[in-house]
């Protein structure tokens, strides 16, 4: 007898039977129940997650005829007649799927929407399900468009996709749309548990959670890997065999990074990368399950109340290092690491990129002030700080005076050591751009600002923004200007302009490249320009600052009155 794999075995035959899309069965339900039937539905979402499944369970809930052979439209197919059986076995006449991959011509579509001008031979429905719809040519899509929009009472379309952005809108429009989402981790586990249950099978915990995380989010991909794990373990489920298997990173070495690089101990790190390399673990799934310790690190760090609420092993060596390691460097280090793991393949060898991704925070921890000492008693200055005042929000500066006794006034003054830098004229290449102000570049930095306060861009997104000066506008369409031409990149247009459409401007952006006079970047540099001046004036005009050069002989150190925000 051959042997079904568990991803064949145990698919849902009904809807109570599937897992973590709980929103599209009851959606369905209530539909096939008030039978308020849709006469094209759209499933869309990643590899593994139903959209196959569903689409079978809603045509044997169509076609179902009940285990006494008068049964109607149901949301619980009985899964004993006749139509119910030759649907999971796919020998149902009536239920037409069709593979939009290697069959994405129009003549197959033709072919296939002849068939709709004849009733159901068997059942109560015709049903055509044509998956990976993305792919068919658009002359396909053409072809089936009338069909699709007013088609024989008794046909249902039904669509899946993995890429419904390829999908024309003239479809989508024609279609009740329902999106599969990616499984959570902790949902896969549980059904993993029930699966092997069932199976006799025994399953270290932590086995099947590495198969859940491995599954990214897909229930195939899940009950796939189960089914290689059991080969690769001789029928057990282990911890060890599992991660030896995906090639995983054993959360010790995990730790040991993280705690190295909060201790900056680079030797560690070093050591602890080649010792990744001598067992021939995966460097990438080092950064990922890095990011994954990372993230549960930054949660404990913003939501202390999180300590006493998780039940994983490694969860009180996560919270030593959270303590650890401050909250921007674990922002950081999390960043570094999922960008990192892009550099893997760049480098001609993955475990030096990967000590160079970790060194790089190193690289980035911020230093301490060095102190620096004059070499002669006599030259021997003391730098005053004064405290901030209150109309400029906390400038402070640093003051030089010779080490002579404070008087009494000044015993608040905080006395620290700094280093004595001269001010020097701004170069050529350094000095601020002048600021021209527009009637555009007033409308465009407000609305940059609302894009930006609402977080509708980031990244790179939000620098062409930033950098950029509105020309001109129309009621379709604006024209912006830039200087650099690595932010005119063709993705980040596209979604500065998606970000304008959703906050109500339905426009069209044209940027080309040349001087900019009045960007919103240019706006706020001058912005702060001016708080740093009216901060420095407020600084020199302080009484106790005018006694302290007057009587002392002290100096304000140039560059040292800063704003604090």
């Amino acid at each position: 007898m051959s042997y079904l794999v568990l991803a064949r075995k145990y698919r849902p035959r009904n809807f109570t039977e599937m897992v973590g899309q709980e929103h599209v069965v009851q959606a369905l339900t209530n539909a096939l129940v008030q039978q308020r039937l849709h006469h094209a539905y759209l499933f869309t979402g990643t590899r593994g997650v139903g959209k196959t499944t569903v689409s079978r369970i809603l045509a044997k809930s169509l076609n179902c005829q009940g285990a006494d052979g008068q049964g109607g439209i149901t949301a619980e197919p009985c899964g004993v007649c006749q139509a119910c059986k030759d649907i999971d076995s796919g020998r149902f006449v009536d239920y037409t799927e069709l593979d939009a991959a290697s069959n994405r011509g129009v003549d197959e579509v033709q072919s296939l929407l002849e068939q709709a001008v004849y009733k159901p031979v068997q059942g109560r429905f015709k049903v055509f399900m044509i998956d990976e719809v993305h792919m068919l040519t658009n002359t396909a899509f053409n072809a089936m468009l009338k069909t699709l929009e007013e088609p024989p009472e008794y046909l249902k379309f039904v669509l899946a996709t993995t890429d419904p952005q390829k999908v024309p809108v003239t479809v989508l429009s024609r279609c009740l749309q329902f999106n599969l989402r990616p499984m959570a981790p902790e949902t896969v586990f549980e059904h993993l548990t029930q699966v092997l249950a069932k199976e006799n099978l025994p399953a270290d915990p932590m086995a099947l959670k590495l198969l859940s995380r491995a599954a990214r989010g897909s229930m195939r991909d899940a009950l796939s890997l189960t089914d290689q794990a059991i080969a690769f373990g001789s029928g057990q489920l282990q911890e060890a065999t599992v991660r030896l298997m995906l090639g995983s990173v054993d959360r010790s070495h995990v730790m040991g990074l993280i705690d190295a690089l909060a201790r900056a101990d680079g030797a560690s790190v070093v050591a602890i990368s080649e010792n990744l390399r001598l067992n021939g673990l995966s460097a990438a799934s080092a950064l990922e399950d890095m990011s994954v310790v990372l993230q549960r690190m930054a949660v404990l760090q913003a939501v202390p109340s999180a300590a006493a609420e998780s039940d994983d092993p490694d969860h009180q060596e996560m919270l030593r290092l959270s303590q650890v390691m401050p909250a921007d460097e674990t922002q950081l280090l999390y960043s570094l690491c999922l960008h990192g793991r892009t550099e893997l393949g760049l480098a001609p060898d993955e475990y030096a990129a990967l000590t160079m991704v970790l060194l790089r925070l190193l690289a980035f921890k911020p230093q301490g002030p060095k102190v620096q000492q004059a070499s002669a008693p006599v030259a021997q200055k003391k730098t005053l700080t004064t405290a901030p005042v209150s109309p400029i929000k906390a400038p402070a500066a640093s003051v030089e005076t010779p080490a002579v006794s404070a008087p009494p006034s000044a015993t608040s003054v905080q006395i620290r050591n700094l280093p004595i830098r001269e001010a020097s004229e701004p170069s050529e290449r350094t000095a601020p751009k002048v600021l021209v102000v527009t009637e555009e570049g007033h409308f465009w930095t407000q609305t940059v600002r609302q894009l930006v306060a609402n977080e509708a861009v980031t990244a790179l997104v939000r620098e062409l923004a930033l950098q950029s000066q509105l020309i001109a506008r129309d009621t379709d369409q604006w024209h912006l200007r830039i200087e650099s031409e690595s932010l005119n990149q063709g993705t980040a247009r596209e979604r500065l302009q998606a970000a304008l459409n959703a906050q109500g401007f339905s426009v069209k952006l044209v940027v080309e490249i040349g001087k900019v006079t009045d960007s919103p970047a240019q706006r706020n540099a001058a912005a702060l320009a001016e708080k740093q001046n009216a901060a420095e004036n407020l600084i020199q005009s302080d009484p106790l600052v005018q006694d302290m050069i007057q009587n002392f002989g002290a100096k304000i150190v140039p560059g040292t009155i800063r704003l604090i925000s």
